[in-house]
């Protein structure tokens, strides 16, 4: 007979499981600044490359702090389950924070060349290692107070951790680019990551004031905690098999989801519709704060009618309606560019052995060919183009309405010579661009803030559907004594992987494509993955004693 863990009554325990809450505000402040940052990043630590690959990297390196957050999950889970939650939350938030604000005091490419994207490289992947521990630990935690008929409630708290964090980098970064003006993208975007140090001490005040879990400490005293929770996760079928279901039927496409609606929207928005940062950090901004008490809302409601078909409702919604809702982004946030792109649409004729593909996440890659030339300095100017099969040996040939425009290969050119035909090309393409009616920026007046504003609140909304309930699920799916490990893995490789690599994913298929809507077939197709495994395998957990799990 197993104990029910009785809900929280006193002041003292409220605290407690707030603390926990307001510690992973910062946890994702840290992670979100990065990714809001990303285009101040490329032309800060990746300025040796071009600015199509610079970006991309820029990316790359947001997504090497999620590639590495399964092994962090594994680490942490491991001591989580051995030696407490507690101590694991203060090991997270100590690697995350110092992480962050060294970031902040990080020379640039331009002043130390190669070892400033290397160590800052590093620090992400530090950064992506703590918060591969910090999830599990936050959900376990809170989920093992929770009385058991209010556990999407209290839990849907850590879950809007997310975007308050989300929030909170927007606003950090709106208020110091209005202080340094022009100078934010010189040093003013150092800012935001060394005033995390406030944050970080603020979490760890809070975290060395929290109580350990109570079901953890009856374990401890019954001297029934796991000697091997790797083991007894990933090598006994009965654990393994829900730890894969909870990746592919669950995880895998409400991270998509999730990093659509949260930051691929961010990217979409600043480099291909070219809005003002500072306006798309606003309208992000007012997204969050009209979406965010759904968490609670939907948190609530997944105690009453389970999680299992809110979490597949959100995968579905995603999978019919991106495209509309992103072709609507563009008519209303670039009016001109959705003009420009329907009276003088853009080809590129070309030898299609003569084309490489676009992804260069090294930077290292040398596209000399008259078709690479060409699609380089369109993706760049975010141009929507289709690509047309030339004869096999011809030059490729840019046609922008009735213009049309000759490439060149830089192959085999002097180097002051390739560098003199790039920019006639440039200036070329860039003023036939201009005479078509394509803009190199949105005009401010023309966007329509109301009608942005509340398409990016749907996608978020998107993403309050498949996430409020997440946490109560995970912990309602494994038992105590290897919850924290067992849970943790496929949540970091779900958001760490299928997620954190969507923008650089998205943004390469769409350039390799040459339509601006392309890489949204990758979120789709992941998700209908999702909604399929979930709807059929996936059971309901909303009425499960998380004390009798075994």
């Amino acid at each position: 007979m197993h104990a029910t863990v009785q809900a929280p009554t006193t002041k003292e325990q409220r605290k407690v499981i707030l603390g926990s809450s307001l510690g992973s505000v910062f946890e994702f402040y840290d992670l979100y600044l990065f990714g809001s940052l990303a285009s101040v990043i490329a032309k800060q630590f990746f300025s040796g490359l071009n600015p199509t690959t610079g970006f991309i990297f820029a990316l790359l390196t947001f997504a090497a702090g999620f590639i590495i957050r399964p092994f962090g999950a594994l680490f942490f889970g491991r001591i989580g389950d051995m030696v407490g939650r507690k101590y694991t939350f203060l090991v997270t938030i100590g690697i995350m924070g110092l992480s962050t604000f060294v970031v902040g005091l990080l020379p640039s490419y331009s002043t130390i060349g190669i070892a400033a994207p290397i160590i800052l490289i590093a620090l992400r992947l530090l950064q992506g290692l703590a918060i591969g521990g910090e999830y599990g630990g936050a959900a376990t935690y809170v989920a093992e107070h929770a009385p058991q008929n209010r556990r999407g409630y209290y839990t849907s708290w850590i879950q809007i951790t997310s975007p308050l964090g989300l929030l909170l980098s927007l606003i950090v970064i709106l208020i110091c680019r209005q202080i340094t003006g022009p100078a934010f993208d010189d040093w003013g975007w150092r800012l935001p990551f060394l005033l995390s140090i406030i944050l970080f001490a603020i979490s760890v005040w809070i975290r060395l004031t929290m109580e350990e879990s109570p079901a953890f400490k009856k374990m401890k005293a019954e001297g029934t905690l796991s000697k091997a929770p790797l083991t007894e996760s990933f090598a006994r079928w009965g654990n393994l098999k829900i730890v894969l279901l909870v990746l592919f039927g669950l995880m895998a496409g409400q991270a998509t989801v999730s990093y659509t609606g949260q930051f691929y929207s961010l990217f979409f928005l600043s480099q291909v519709l070219k809005v003002d940062p500072s306006t798309v950090n606003l309208l992000q901004g007012g997204a969050l704060l009209i979406a965010s008490p759904f968490y609670i809302v939907f948190g609530i409601l997944a105690d009453k009618i389970g999680r299992k078909w809110i979490i597949m409702g959100g995968c579905l919604l995603g999978i019919l309606t991106y495209f509309p809702i992103f072709q609507a982004l563009t008519h209303y946030a670039n009016p001109a560019l959705e003009r420009a792109q329907n009276s003088a649409p853009i080809t590129v004729t070309a030898d299609p052995n003569d084309c490489s593909f676009q992804f260069n996440p090294t930077g290292t890659a040398k596209f000399t060919s008259s078709c690479d030339v060409a699609k380089q300095v369109l993706t760049a100017a975010a141009a929507t183009y289709q690509n047309v099969a030339g004869a096999p040996g011809t030059t490729a040939t840019i046609k922008i309405g009735e213009l049309e425009i000759p490439s060149y290969s830089s192959q085999g050119r002097s180097p002051d010579d390739a560098k003199k035909k790039e920019a006639e090309f440039k200036k070329a393409v860039s003023d036939g661009l201009a005479k078509s009616g394509y803009p190199t920026k949105a005009d401010p007046a023309e966007v329509n803030v109301p009608m942005t504003l509340l398409l990016l609140t749907i996608l978020i909304l998107y993403v309050v559907m498949v996430y409020a309930p997440t946490a109560a699920m995970l912990v309602e799916l494994f038992p105590t004594r290897i919850r924290y490990t067992s849970m943790s893995l496929p949540y970091h490789i779900g958001f760490g992987w299928f997620g954190g690599l969507l923008p650089s994913i998205v943004f390469a298929l769409s350039a390799q494509n040459g339509n601006i809507y392309f890489g949204l077939w990758y979120p789709i197709l992941i998700a209908v993955m999702t909604f399929i495994i979930g709807a059929i395998w996936l059971p309901e957990t909303k009425d499960v004693d998380i004390n009798a799990i075994k």
